[in-house]
C-alpha cells in the first residue's frame, strides 16, 4: 500500500501542479486507511477536510485556486492540494484521474457541477457525497448507482441534511408510541451571534450575497391546515411570521420554495400543515422589499459608467437630481424619513457619491458588491445556526394530540470555524468515514439522510462535536 500511494502522491505532485511534498511529509500521509477527492475549496470545506485527516484519511482537495486550496489543507496531516478546475475541458481528464484513484468523492463545488462529478464517480465506481438538494438530473443516475455497486448521498449538510435527520428522528418516534404528524413546520437560518448582530439589516455574508438575495424573490409552495398555499416570489416578504426561539428572542420566517415535496420524503402522508422555512432577524424582510421594490434584484444588462450610487437611486426613484435624495427615497417607497428601512438604506451606501466600480453591469450585482463590502463578519465576529422544528403529534387510540419541538442553536468559534461551515460540512464528513469503514453495510443507490442507518449515528457523533438538538415533548392533551 505504501508504495503505490506514495506513487499517487508523486503523480499528482508532478503532473497537477500542487505543492511540492518533502519526502518526509509524503511517507506521514501515506500512513492512511482510505481516500477521499473533495472538490472545491470554498468557505464550508475546512472542517471536512481537517475531520476525514484527523480520522486518517488521505484527503484531496482539487480546486481552481491553488491559494486557497493549500491554505485550507494547512495543518491537516493526511491533506494535499491540487489545482484543477471543472469548467476547463482539460483539467476534467486531471479530475477524472483523480477519481480513478480514490475510495469516494465529495462535491463541495456549485450545484450545476454535481452531476458532471457524479458521473465520474459511477463511472469509476466511487462513492458519492454532496451537502446539496438532490436535481431531477442526479435522480436520473441513481440505476448507473446501483449497477456500479456505489452509494451517493446528497443532502447531507445542516439544510438540508440534518433537517432530515433531527425531523425522522422525532416523527420516527411518534410512529412507534402509535401517533401520526398531523402538523410540521420547519425554520432555519443562518446569522450573526447576538452579539455580533451589529447592522441595520441584521444579516452579515461569509460568501457572496446573490444567492441570498436571488432566493428571496422565489416562490413559495406549502400545506396549511389542509389547503394548498401559494405566495408569489415577489409578495413573499410581504407574508412572514413572526417566531420566537428559546432565549434568543423572536424572528421573523417566511416559507422556502415547495414544502410539499417533503411530505413523500418524510412519508406523512395525511399532514394538514407542512411548511418549511427561513428564519431572518427583525426587520430584514420589510427592508429586501423594499429594496426590490427599487429594481435592485433586477437582472438585466446595465451601462453604470461614471455613475454614483446616489445617480443610480435618483434613476430608480425619478428624481431630477440628488438633492434632498433621502426625502425623495423616502416618498417613493411611501416611508418617513425616519423610518428603520431609510437609514438601513443609506447606511448601506445606497445614496452615496461613491462611484459605482466599472465592473459592475446589473442591479443586483451592484448591490451584492456593496453588500459584501459592508456586511461581512470582522475578525473576532462569531456566526449562529439556528433550526426549529415544531410538530403536532396524533395518537387516535388514546385521543390524545402532543406539540413537540427540536432545535439546534449553534455558535461559531471564535477566530475559528464559523458555524454555517462545521453544520454544514461535519454531517457529510461523518457519513464518508462510516461508509468507508464498512459501518454502514448494504446501502447503495441514491440516497439521502432519512433512515435511521444515517441519521442515527451521524446525529449521535455530531452531539460530541457540540452540534445538539435539543427535544421538548410536551405533555399530551384529549381531544
Amino acid at each position: 500500500m505504501l508504495r503505490s500511494l506514495v506513487g499517487s502522491e508523486m503523480c499528482i505532485r508532478d503532473r497537477y501542479g500542487g505543492h511540492a511534498l518533502s519526502q518526509r511529509t509524503t511517507i506521514v500521509i501515506m500512513s492512511t486507511k482510505g481516500s477521499v477527492l473533495v472538490l472545491g475549496a470554498g468557505y464550508v470545506a475546512k472542517p471536512l477536510v481537517h475531520y476525514l485527516s484527523s480520522h486518517n484519511f488521505k484527503v484531496i482537495v482539487a480546486s481552481r485556486t491553488l491559494e486557497k486550496t493549500e491554505s485550507l489543507v494547512k495543518g491537516a496531516a493526511h491533506a494535499t492540494s491540487v489545482q484543477a478546475d471543472v469548467e476547463k475541458e482539460e483539467d476534467m481528464n486531471k479530475i477524472e484521474d483523480l477519481v480513478k484513484g480514490v475510495d469516494a468523492v465529495v462535491s463541495m463545488l456549485p450545484y450545476v457541477y454535481h452531476v458532471q462529478v457524479a458521473k465520474l464517480a459511477v463511472k469509476h465506481k466511487k462513492h458519492f457525497f454532496t451537502t446539496s438538494y438532490v436535481s431531477d438530473a442526479m435522480k436520473a443516475l441513481e440505476k448507473d448507482a446501483l449497477d456500479a455497486g456505489i452509494v451517493m448521498i446528497n443532502e447531507c449538510g445542516v439544510d438540508p441534511g440534518t433537517d432530515h435527520m433531527s425531523a425522522m428522528r422525532v416523527i420516527n418516534e411518534v410512529r412507534k408510541n402509535g401517533g401520526h404528524i398531523v402538523s410540521f413546520t420547519s425554520y432555519c437560518g443562518g446569522l450573526p451571534k447576538p452579539s455580533d448582530n451589529n447592522n441595520p439589516f441584521g444579516y452579515k455574508f461569509s460568501w457572496a450575497p446573490r444567492g441570498v438575495l436571488l432566493a428571496s424573490k422565489n416562490s413559495a409552495f406549502f400545506l396549511k391546515d389542509g389547503k394548498e398555499e401559494h405566495i408569489p416570489g415577489e409578495v413573499l416578504f410581504d407574508c412572514y411570521q413572526v417566531e420566537e426561539v428559546g432565549d434568543l428572542g423572536k424572528f421573523e420566517c417566511y416559507p422556502n420554495r415547495n414544502s410539499t415535496q417533503y411530505i413523500d420524503v418524510y412519508n406523512l402522508k395525511g399532514i394538514k400543515t407542512m411548511i418549511r422555512g427561513t428564519y431572518r432577524n427583525l426587520g430584514w424582510c420589510r427592508t429586501v422589499k423594499k429594496i426590490a421594490d427599487l429594481g435592485y434584484l433586477s437582472l438585466d444588462k446595465t451601462s453604470f459608467d461614471k455613475s454614483t450610487y446616489a445617480d443610480v437611486l435618483r434613476q430608480r426613484i425619478g428624481a431630477k437630481d440628488t438633492t434632498n435624495l433621502k426625502e425623495g427615497l423616502a416618498n417613493y417607497l411611501k416611508l418617513k424619513t425616519d423610518d428603520p428601512i431609510i437609514h438601513a438604506i443609506e447606511w448601506l451606501g445606497l445614496l452615496s457619491d461613491k462611484p459605482v466600480p466599472s465592473k459592475i453591469d446589473t442591479h443586483l450585482d451592484l448591490l451584492c458588491d456593496i453588500m459584501l463590502s459592508k456586511m461581512q463578519y470582522e475578525k473576532g465576529e462569531v456566526d449562529m445556526l439556528v433550526m426549529k422544528h415544531t410538530f403536532i403529534a396524533e395518537y387516535p387510540e388514546k385521543k390524545e394530540r402532543q406539540t413537540i419541538t427540536s432545535t439546534l442553536i449553534d455558535y461559531g468559534i471564535k477566530d475559528g470555524d464559523s458555524s454555517m461551515s462545521r453544520t454544514v460540512s461535519y454531517p457529510v464528513a461523518i457519513v464518508i468515514r462510516l461508509v468507508l469503514e464498512g459501518k454502514i453495510k448494504g446501502l447503495k443507490g441514491l440516497q439521502i439522510p432519512v433512515i435511521p442507518e444515517l441519521y442515527e449515528p451521524i446525529l449521535n457523533e455530531l452531539e460530541t462535536l457540540g452540534i445538539k438538538f435539543v427535544e421538548k415533548w410536551e405533555d399530551p392533551i384529549k381531544y
